[in-house]
């Protein structure tokens, strides 16, 4: 609804129609009434322009009402007008003043720049320059068909509805169309009094500000029904009240389409090297909604295949595991499995992330030392060494493992294979350290 402040503005744009051009004003409401108020402002000048016997408006202001009315959506099609109904309805209304049905045609016609002339004039001069020959006035079916390519069916009437109560009613004390403030007629064609002074402004403000524009509705009280005794074994009516709280199941109705295609992908992904593109479409679903981790099909048993195929994605589903109550055995599964490059590239990767278990570090390097130390292919035995030599480098220059507790363990693995220049340097890295 529209506040006091902006029912006041309203007005005094209306009162504007024997001084200023109807294209201004029109400019001047989209100025002051931004576009999410548009619908209120027309709302109430359909209120205000239902009943042309009822002149709580004087011509030059229907007119302008109508303009902005009709103004506020020109941009979109007629029939996407929530206002277009009440548009053919005054253009064909026998009750209203010819000036006025042919200004509304003018503008249910108006599509052109040519067509908009009429809008350059006041509305004053529009009512003291009007030629009635000049117009014709077709029927309301020949309207619908022209304007309104899409006839909406005829609303639903219901009969509680049509008893409500209009919010104005006519004074009898005050003939109609007479100004309280005024002793001319607005129903007279060509005359333009002021109107929208003193109580009647008043009054159309505090109707447009305080008062429902549904009208004011009959209210149909019925009591409660009496509830029927509960029978032996019948089940009682829980009626949620303060002293329950209802818990609400938020996957309700949920897409799962992106789960879906994450739970392919993943698939794929145990079995082979991912494209580049399926690495980042996961990545950035897992980014986008971090439980989708919980829906994508891993399982612990599948981990070293994903981390074999797919490391990096191996990476960012443990990071996004950590809060599982599953993660214990996700970390069980990849320190026991085979040793490989891809393998300590993913704790390597972990390490730098998230911070691990310190027992699951030992055991992983304990691990790795008894991998290179069980290899009898004497090319492979050397690979793995190198690789394993870097990986403890990272971890002690990283101060992510305490070298004091895993001392003496790696300084023999060093011993061992001291013919690796790995080896040696990774021996001089404990001496600097004690």
């Amino acid at each position: 609804m529209l506040g006091f402040e902006d029912c006041g503005k309203l007005l005094r744009l209306l009162s504007a129609g024997e001084d200023k051009t109807v294209e201004e004003i029109v400019a001047e409401f989209n100025s002051k009434f931004p576009r999410s108020l548009h619908f209120y402002a027309c709302s109430a000048l359909d209120f205000l322009t239902t009943d042309p016997k009822e002149k709580l408006l004087n011509p030059t202001q229907r007119l302008i009402a109508f303009a902005i009315i009709h103004q506020a959506y020109s941009s979109q099609q007629p029939s996407s007008n929530p206002f277009i109904s009440k548009l053919l309805g005054s253009a064909c209304d026998d009750v209203a003043e010819k000036y006025e049905r042919a200004f509304v045609l003018l503008l249910l016609s108006s599509t052109s720049v040519n067509g908009r002339e009429f809008l350059k004039q006041s509305a004053a001069d529009y009512i003291n320059n009007f030629d009635l020959s000049s117009h014709s006035f077709p029927q309301r079916e020949q309207l619908q068909q022209q304007y309104f390519c899409k006839i909406q069916p005829e609303p639903f009437k219901c009969l509680l509805k049509d008893n409500c109560v209009k919010n104005i009613m006519p004074d009898p004390d005050v003939p109609r169309g007479c100004d309280s403030n005024s002793s001319e007629f607005d129903s007279q064609p060509g005359v333009t009094s002021k109107i929208g002074s003193g109580n009647k402004e008043e009054t159309v403000v505090g109707l447009l500000s305080s008062l429902s524009l549904d009208g004011l509705g009959p209210q149909w009280i019925r009591p409660l029904p009496p509830r029927l005794p509960v029978m032996d074994g019948e089940l009682l009516w829980l009626n949620p009240d303060m002293t329950h709280e209802l818990l609400w199941d938020y996957g309700m109705c949920a897409d799962t389409s992106r789960g879906a295609a994450v739970r392919d992908i993943i698939s794929k992904a145990l079995k082979g090297p991912l494209v580049p593109v399926q690495q980042e479409q996961v990545l950035v679903e897992l980014a986008n909604d971090p439980k989708l981790v919980y829906h994508c099909g891993l399982t612990p048993k599948k981990l070293p295949d994903l981390v074999e195929n797919n490391p990096m994605i191996a990476v960012e589903v443990l990071i996004k595991l950590m809060n599982s109550s599953e993660i214990k055995e996700y970390f069980t599964v990849l320190v026991n499995m085979e040793m490989s490059l891809h393998s300590m590239e993913v704790v390597n990767r972990l390490t730098t992330t998230i911070e691990l278990p310190t027992m699951f570090l030992h055991t992983y390097i304990s691990n790795c030392i008894s991998a290179c130390q069980g290899i009898k292919d004497r090319y492979m035995q050397n690979r793995l060494v190198r690789l394993v030599c870097v990986f403890l480098q990272s971890l002690i220059r990283n101060k992510i493992i305490n070298v004091n507790d895993i001392f003496i363990e790696v300084q023999a693995f060093c011993i061992e294979f001291s013919r690796i220049r790995e080896a040696a340097g990774l021996f001089r890295l404990l001496k600097t350290l004690e």
